[in-house]
């Protein structure tokens, strides 16, 4: 048998953009879902055992995402189902739902329970694009972004430039508390580059010019978090909410829950992940903070995360051209 794990994670700014070329500054939260990989002694293909916890609806929302996705990757791996089928079972701590990289998580940790099981030799770089390919089952066209900071963890920033994916290390000192609320609302994250793409068509200079203001605001916010300037970097983060709430990013009960957290304090919140649904981020330092804000969240029945970004790395891996 083998197993693997993947992270969880939390995007701080940038993802929804990262096609167009915009850096993102993401981190793993520590929470993974954890797969298990066994070959049976009779059927063919893979059967699923699915004990993630969820979103109410979502496992079921995403099934034909997840049967297109274990298919991809079996065949990226070249794996003969046929003369060896297998069971599959998930689990972890990581709640299944949209916006905290559940989708990546389980791609990574297949990739990991696969090479085990199967002794394919993939190093980490090779674990990153298994996953990646998964996630086109998911996403339509997926950045890249959730699959790679669940199986290098850490802190990292990430961009395509001219076609060609790569990440950075942001170093943290000590973890941040965070909190995380969901909407409740389960996002459809493939219809994103569509929705986006009509806007740019419809008014290329207002679209490119809000590209430009939040390239600007992902370097001042990663510079801010390496620095330790965290009333800076929350500020950034509620700045860059407003602008995803104009483009039609974000959603009523994200908004409502934003607003009710830096009404208490938080230092900066925004939707998370690619939006319209799934979580909303509320930057809480410090466990008094951080309770204070989960407390008047959980107060009205909303699922929420408590956790930190900052964890530490699976490896020493500083700086990386993806495949």
């Amino acid at each position: 048998m083998g197993t693997g794990k993947g992270f969880g994670k939390t995007i701080l700014i940038g993802d929804q953009f990262v096609l167009w070329e915009i850096p993102a500054v993401l981190s793993a939260i520590p929470f993974e879902t954890i797969c298990k990989v066994e070959k049976l002694k009779s059927g063919s293909s893979w059967i699923l055992e699915d004990n993630r916890i969820e979103v109410p609806g979502y496992k079921k929302a995403k099934e034909e995402d997840s049967i297109a996705s274990f298919n991809r990757m079996v065949e990226v791996m070249g794996l003969d189902l046929d003369k060896n089928p297998i069971k599959i079972t998930v689990a972890g701590d990581l709640l299944a739902g949209s916006g905290v990289g559940a989708s990546a998580a389980i791609c990574v940790s297949f990739a990991r329970a696969c090479n085990e099981e199967f002794n394919l030799g993939l190093d980490i770089l090779g674990i990153n694009h298994v996953a990646w390919e998964g996630e086109f089952g998911y996403h339509g066209l997926p950045s890249g972004v959730d699959n790679t900071v669940s199986t290098y963890g850490g802190v990292i920033q990430y961009r395509i430039k001219d076609g060609v994916k790569q990440f950075d290390r942001i170093n943290i000192t000590e973890p941040v508390e965070v909190v995380l609320g969901n909407s409740g609302v389960t996002a459809n994250t493939a219809a994103l580059k569509g929705f986006l793409e009509e806007q740019e068509k419809n008014d290329p200079a207002l679209f490119n010019s809000r590209l430009d203001t939040i390239r600007t605001q992902v370097k001042n916010l990663g510079t801010a978090l390496s620095n330790g300037n965290l009333k800076e970097t929350g500020r950034i983060m509620s700045n860059n909410h407003k602008i995803l709430i104009d483009m039609g990013i974000s959603h009523e009960r994200l908004i409502y829950l934003c607003d009710l957290a830096n009404s208490l304090g938080a230092y900066g919140s925004k939707v998370t992940g690619g939006g319209r649904g799934g979580y909303m981020l509320a930057l809480t330092p410090g466990k008094e903070l951080q309770d204070k804000v989960a407390s008047a969240f959980e107060a009205e029945g909303v699922p929420t995360i408590r956790t930190t970004i900052g964890g530490k790395p699976t490896d020493n891996t500083k700086k990386q051209i993806l495949t």
